[in-house]
């Protein structure tokens, strides 16, 4: 059944890059312990109150395959239940101050509901979530293997990998395997003339566009953000099943079909021709109400405070108040207070949506579809009332008839797109483009990244060529993982956002010296020469710190480009 207005794709981009056995606090495994508490627990309490309520949420929700990775490592199970006890004991403690102890006793009680989820999972919060979606509560995205950043790497082969290697790992832990992705920063690249955009490194060379490379490796869907729609490029229809070629005046000819809407999923063929690829494109203004600074949802006063904690690395005690005023002037929390705002707030969100398909049905007469992507951490970490806002759209809007809650593959499902596009490149940074993962001050980290793509790749085929020793292959596999690692988007943003410098730099830095170690010993091998002490003591930390995407398979840089 066709709702009459349309439907709402309520997209969560579930990320972080591997943590484990980096660092603590105030960066490393900390940031993981507070996404699974604070964001990853209380989703999976949203999707389990739904299905017991016969109501399937229809979140679509990623989960990066370096963040499964991470989720199911018996190291993270560990750490989770002594973060747990450290914080019930904090909540705990802080109860015996008067002031503090009615937000004190909430935290505990909170905490208590978390535990016991966490348990009755068996903490096994990635089986929980697989199970939900064989249920059909919910759909579940997979992602490039570390979150690399397609537009920007250097060889077609290497996105190739990012993403075969993201969709095992993602079959592997799930028991099945996505059909859609979250592309990581929503960076897209078409087929076209590319050159290398740092130092002289490289002419230029014709390059498949993402789209290709995910539409050959069996990816029916991905997310872009609303730009990259104002600047499609008409390049067919399909009717009856069947594609047809138009023009690229066709967008501007045929105001009834909705081109270049982001009310609408497009088809993405870069190359001219049909393509069983289908984008779905942020909508600005209904997401921008809970993404924005001033007049954003989760600015006010009455939520909680996230940026003001007890002790440094105690519990938030106090609400925004007022986004102006100082952190010391910030009044304390009322638990209570939130759920008239959650209430309100969701209903007004709900009304957008609504007025959103209203207006496109009166314009080209057809249904619409309002995709609303998030980062997941907004809901629970830096928004604490975060999920509970979700559950309050979910239900206000399972109560509309007109209005339909469902994922991205059910969409496509119920009402295939009949548009094929040409997208430009882009991604769902500031600006629009590739700025905030290239600029000055990470230029260096790409120049080195394109070195090390061409010596993998080189050293790849060299093996390949001599019948490589088994002990070469072993490493170069090895060799691969870091490369993987070192490509993560997250180290070149960090740098860049000036959230976390020192750690971004040492975490790329390190990666690629155990990739250059790996390497030597690779080729050391094949030559038949004995390892040196010091490589073979610098592999056995690699491989115990970094034991991700084992029976990783050199196949996967298969290809060309």
């Amino acid at each position: 059944m066709h709702p009459p207005l349309g439907r709402l794709v309520l997209a969560l981009h579930g990320h972080m890059p591997y943590v484990l056995h980096h660092g603590r606090w105030p960066h490393g495994e900390h940031w993981l312990l507070e996404a699974v508490i604070g964001v990853y627990l209380p989703l999976l309490g949203v999707v389990e109150e739904l299905a017991e309520a016969g109501l399937p949420s229809g979140l679509t929700l990623g989960i990066t395959p370096i963040l499964l990775e991470q989720l199911r490592s018996p190291a993270l199970q560990r750490l989770v239940d002594g973060y747990l006890e450290d914080r019930l004991k904090r909540a705990k403690d802080d109860q015996a101050d008067p002031t503090l102890a009615p937000i004190a006793r909430h935290w505990a009680e909170e905490l208590e509901l978390l535990r016991a989820r966490w348990l009755r999972v068996d903490r096994d919060l990635v089986g929980a979530f697989a199970a939900q979606a064989r249920a059909g509560n919910l759909e579940l995205l997979s992602g490039f293997a570390t979150h690399g950043f397609a537009a920007l790497t250097r060889h077609d082969r290497c996105i190739a990998a990012q993403l075969r290697i993201g969709l095992a790992s993602s079959e592997r832990h799930l028991g099945f395997r996505p059909r859609g992705i979250w592309l990581p920063e929503c960076s897209f690249r078409p087929t076209g003339a590319w050159r290398p955009p740092v130092g002289g490194l490289g002419g230029e060379v014709l390059r498949a566009g993402v789209d290709r490379i995910l539409e050959d490796n069996g990816v029916t869907h991905f997310f872009v953000d609303a730009h990259l729609f104002a600047s499609a490029r008409s390049e067919g229809v399909v009717e009856a099943g069947r594609f047809r070629k138009v023009g690229w005046e066709e967008a501007n000819l045929d105001g009834s079909r909705g081109w270049r809407s982001v009310m609408e999923p497009h088809r993405v063929g870069t190359h001219g021709g049909e393509s069983h690829v289908t984008a779905f494109a942020r909508h600005p203004d209904v997401s921008e109400q809970v993404w924005q600074a001033d007049g954003g949802y989760p600015g006010d006063g009455r939520y909680l405070e996230f940026h003001r904690r007890k002790d440094g690395d105690g519990h938030r005690y106090w609400r925004v108040t007022d986004r102006k005023a100082d952190l010391g002037d910030k009044a304390l929390y009322e638990p209570e207070a939130v759920r008239s705002a959650t209430f309100s707030q969701a209903s007004h969100f709900a009304e957008r949506v609504r007025a959103r398909l209203v207006a496109h049905k009166a314009d080209t007469g057809r249904a619409g579809c309002v995709t609303a992507p998030f980062d997941a951490e907004l809901f629970g970490h830096w928004w604490h009332e975060g999920p509970r806002f979700l559950r309050d759209v979910l239900l206000r809007l399972h109560a509309d008839p007109d209005i339909q809650v469902s994922t991205a593959e059910g969409v496509l499902k119920a009402a295939p797109p009949d548009k094929v596009v040409w997208l430009p490149e882009g991604s769902w940074g500031a600006g629009g483009d590739n700025r905030v993962w290239l600029n000055d001050q990470t230029q260096w980290m790409w120049e080195a990244l394109y070195r090390a793509e061409d010596r993998f790749l080189g050293l790849r085929w060299r093996l390949s060529q001599a019948g490589a020793d088994p002990a070469a292959a072993e490493h170069l596999r090895e060799a691969a993982r870091s490369l993987l690692l070192v490509q993560a988007s997250d180290w070149p943003f960090v740098v860049r956002t000036g959230g976390a410098v020192d750690y971004g730099i040492r975490r790329f830095s390190g990666h690629l010296d155990d990739f250059d170690v790996l390497c030597n010993l690779a080729e050391d091998a094949a030559a038949g020469r004995p390892a040196e002490p010091e490589l073979r003591a610098v592999r056995a930390a690699a491989l115990a710190r970094d034991p991700v995407f084992p029976g990783l398979s050199l196949d996967a840089w298969e290809g060309e480009g």
